[in-house]
């Protein structure tokens, strides 16, 4: 592998990472505390980062570096990680759900036992 080849494979890697945590180029660039440009030179196998931007941005996709580095890099070997706001909506839209879910139980339930006793009493 060559030097470029090393930087398209490292860049593709981080995009495929990044889309696979369903992270924005500006989350990831947040979290790497790099700027939004040099994540897309990074990602587009124009930039390489030094050693200890490019452990930033492995800490932050929640993987080792060397792994970076992987030809044939498969991320759907890797856990899909949901950051605290999509936990906080999902844990909401799960209890909205769950209410509505038992009402409507409730209701049809109510509505087959009022039915049963009514057929009981005639």
């Amino acid at each position: 592998m060559n030097g470029q080849e090393i930087k398209t494979a490292l860049g593709k890697n981080i995009k495929l990472i990044r889309n696979h945590r369903q992270f924005s180029q500006a989350l990831l660039a947040e979290k790497a505390d790099i700027s939004i440009t040099f994540l897309s030179n990074i990602e587009r196998g124009i930039k390489y980062p030094k050693p200890d931007i490019l452990s930033q941005i492995a800490e932050s996709l929640g993987v080792e570096a060397y792994e970076l580095f992987k030809t044939n890099f498969e991320p759907k070997s890797l856990p899909i990680v949901v950051n605290e706001d999509r936990k906080k909506l999902v844990n909401r839209l799960s209890k909205v759900m769950t209410t509505k879910v038992n009402d409507a139980v409730i209701k049809a339930l109510n509505n087959t036992m009022g039915k049963v006793f009514s057929d009981f009493e005639k």
